[in-house]
């Protein structure tokens, strides 16, 4: 449809009455208020874990990295930085090496959070369907889990609760005050930056006002309304956002190699025992009891908190060893060390060979 002139006439049905917020059955709890938010999952369906998995017996011991392991890694090490010289590592002779056990434990519970809100968006003929049917309840929507243990984010638009309200920014106009030139039209001249004068002179391109049409607006102090986007008119409808979170925790036992713990957590280590299913019991019997503590604590903590700010899909733990070797060297008549870690063979050290480098 077009009118004289040849613009486009845009079809403009009746706009419905936006839901009262208490009205829509199903949210009266969900949407107090207005602001809609956090919704609580149902009961859970699955029963309470029980101790069928615990760690087998096996060897918790790795045996120390060899010489020239520990030489190469750090060589390595060194190589990467173009501020160190590879003296040390290269002449660097190790007087001794020491290994220690790290036992990491981790767990992981995956989760779904569900919650309502209210959105709009600029009408252009979508599907108006509030009170064709009752709008199904947040947590009666049906989705696909995504991968576990992967953080992603999910928004739907609830069905039968969209209806159209005239924008309430621009008052059905489609248009704003621009933001530019607050509604003047007019903005400080780009070629005096608003003084009138150019070398002492009057300039030319504003005649020395100091002023000169706003180009956002081409000089009606308008511009086409940001939220309904010059539609006049908005979708209203509740909005489900899904959040699915891996929380993850981890528990380093206290060793006494040195290495600061902070550096662990980029390394993977050997794993010892592994167990996956819907809520995970606490490991006990470890060989390390302060293992065996921080697993009661943090599967209780995990089941308590995650079970009431939303559903837990799967819970996992690991016991792993990481392999930490403390190497000690001489250089220059002075000694030195350095610690070799994780399956990766990372390095911690205070390098005793540094210069500045300038990056051109």
């Amino acid at each position: 449809m077009f009118q004289p002139g040849g613009g486009a006439v845009y079809p403009q049905p009746n706009p419905t009455a936006p839901p009262v917020y208490g009205n829509v059955p199903g949210y009266e709890g969900f949407m107090a208020g207005g602001a809609g938010g956090f919704v609580p999952p149902p009961a859970p369906l699955h029963p309470l874990p029980t101790p069928d998995t615990q760690p087998s017996q096996v060897d918790w011991n790795i045996p120390s990295i060899s010489e020239d392991a520990a030489q190469t890694a750090f060589l390595e090490y060194a190589s990467e930085n173009c501020c160190y010289s590879k003296a040390p590592a290269k002449d660097g002779v190790i007087t001794n090496m020491e290994s220690f056990n790290t036992y990491r434990y981790r767990l992981e519970t995956f989760t779904e959070a569900r919650i309502t809100e209210w959105k709009t968006e600029p009408f252009t003929d979508q599907a108006v369907d509030f009170g064709l049917q009752t709008a199904p309840t947040p947590w009666a929507i049906q989705v696909q889990t995504p991968a576990l243990f992967k953080d992603h984010e999910e928004n739907i638009k609830v069905p039968n609760t969209s209806s159209v309200k005239d924008c309430h920014i621009c008052k059905e106009t489609g248009q704003t005050r621009c933001d530019v030139c607050t509604g003047s039209g007019k903005k400080n001249c780009s070629a005096c930056d608003g003084s009138g004068k150019r070398f002492q002179d009057t300039c030319d391109s504003c005649g020395g006002s100091g002023k000169e049409n706003c180009t956002e607006c081409n000089g009606d102090g308008l511009q086409q309304c940001e939220t309904c986007e010059g539609r006049k008119q908005l979708l209203m409808f509740i909005n489900l956002k899904i959040t699915w979170k891996n929380n993850l925790e981890d528990y380093v036992a206290q060793q006494s190699s040195g290495i600061q713990i902070e550096n662990l957590s980029s390394v993977t280590g050997n794993r010892l025992f592994h167990d996956a299913q819907y809520m995970v019991y606490p490991v006990y019997g470890f060989p390390d009891p302060n293992v065996s503590q921080a697993s009661d604590r943090l599967v209780k903590e995990h089941q308590s908190k995650f079970s009431q700010s939303g559903r837990i899909h799967q819970q996992q733990h690991t016991i792993e060893l990481i392999p930490i070797t403390k190497v000690s060297y001489k250089w220059k008549g002075d000694s030195h060390l350095y610690y070799v870690f994780g399956n990766e063979s990372k390095v911690s050290t205070d390098y005793p060979a540094t210069c500045c480098c300038v990056v051109m």
